[in-house]
């Protein structure tokens, strides 16, 4: 299996799509792995070598000792593609990928072309919210919370009518390793980008959900106000858009992508 060693870890990863194309990174929520994307594969890899990779803590990937930070998750992704020989890439991350992302559009922008902020905002939740589930995934395991997590990730009308799909997510929730999501819980819990997010310098696409409880569209066009020059999409989904919306996720995320200055 293909494993890039970082300093302190290792990361798995996974590459579709022609060797030649210019790279796009995909970057995963909290408790979910790099099979989160599998709705994008096929449409994005046509035109982009597709990067996919299980972030610290999630996965595949080493679970070292937290609590982590969404700065020292950011130094992953750039040590991962120093590691896979990669010099500018496009990156596209959603909810704690999206803070991921932020990050890296501030303090590492000449290594991105652009950037896409999905499902996600400068401050998610309260610290009493997120002690709260760190405490219960320590005392219950990922089954103490996978339940009402799902319930804000999907609405409840494609739960209904997306059986499979819904049991698929669960199963990849339930199947994070706790201390690796807990270690995650508390990087986001501690990230406060509202007053830093003039700093990206990248140019930027924020993907909201319509009917997102986590990240709701006040969030993302929090973001898009305060990043300049960045676009705005608001799609018909809860906090997974680019499972619940894919097609509309998709035509969005390659829109963006492929218009002038996509490539460098």
């Amino acid at each position: 299996m293909p494993f890039a060693k970082l300093p302190d870890a290792q990361l798995f990863y996974q590459w579709d799509g022609p060797e030649s194309a210019p790279v796009l990174v995909l970057s995963n929520s909290l408790g979910t792995t790099y099979c989160m994307w599998e709705p994008q594969v096929a449409a994005l890899s046509k035109d982009f070598r597709v990067l996919r990779y299980d972030m610290r803590g999630h996965g595949q990937s080493g679970v070292t000792p937290g609590p982590y930070t969404i700065e020292k998750l950011a130094s992953d992704a750039l040590h991962l593609l120093d590691a896979l020989d990669v010099e500018r890439a496009a990156f596209c991350g959603l909810s704690m990928g999206g803070m991921i992302g932020m990050q890296l559009g501030a303090t590492a922008a000449a290594r991105f072309h652009k950037i896409v902020l999905c499902n996600t905002a400068a401050k998610i939740g309260t610290p009493d919210v997120w002690n709260a589930r760190i405490t219960a995934v320590q005392q219950g395991g990922m089954k103490a919370v996978a339940g009402g997590v799902i319930e804000r990730w999907l609405t409840a009308g494609y739960r209904a009518s997306h059986p499979r799909d819904t049991s698929e997510v669960l199963a990849m929730l339930e199947g994070a390793d706790p201390a690796g999501y807990v270690a995650c819980c508390a990087a986001v819990r501690d990230m406060d980008y509202r007053e830093q997010l003039h700093r990206v310098q990248v140019p930027t696409l924020v993907v909201t959900g319509a009917h997102d409880p986590a990240t709701p569209p006040a969030d993302g066009r929090f973001l898009a106000e305060h990043i300049r020059g960045a676009k705005y999409a608001e799609l018909p989904a809860a906090h997974l858009s680019n499972i619940e919306a894919r097609e509309d996720f998709n035509r969005e995320l390659l829109a963006f992508l492929k218009s002038q200055g996509a490539h460098g």
